[in-house]
């Protein structure tokens, strides 16, 4: 039952997210690009005063998989660089803890665009 629990706490959190995000791109003029942009900086934003923390521990992967969960790692990880490090950790912290998942992504785009056949569209 705990676990059935766990999954409607994934799949809420994370499917309000995507909702709000549809909702920005039926209802205004912003791009793609800017609403990924927003989310993202809203999960640093969140995570940097605390906010995030606690929906991360409640939704779990709901939370994290999306993108504002990508800039709630930013800002976990130039916290603790920041407290090991110093100044120093304000421009390494982000990219070391976000460096497996931005690994991942290069390898798995190369490795599809190596087995992919590319089209035109038109």
């Amino acid at each position: 039952m705990d676990t059935l629990i766990m999954y409607g706490k994934v799949f809420l959190v994370g499917g309000i997210l995507c909702l709000i995000g549809q909702i920005l791109v039926d209802r205004t003029k912003l791009t793609p690009a800017r609403i990924l942009t927003a989310y993202v900086v809203a999960g640093v934003i969140l995570g940097a005063i605390g906010l995030y923390k606690p929906l991360v521990e409640w939704a779990g992967t709901g939370a994290t998989v999306p993108l504002t969960g990508f800039g709630y790692l930013l800002a976990e990880g130039v916290k603790k660089a920041v407290d090991e490090k110093g100044i120093l950790g304000i421009f390494t912290g982000g990219l070391t803890a976000a460096a497996a998942g931005l690994c991942a992504a290069v390898v798995f785009s190369f490795v599809f665009s190596m087995v992919s056949k590319p089209a035109n569209k038109g």
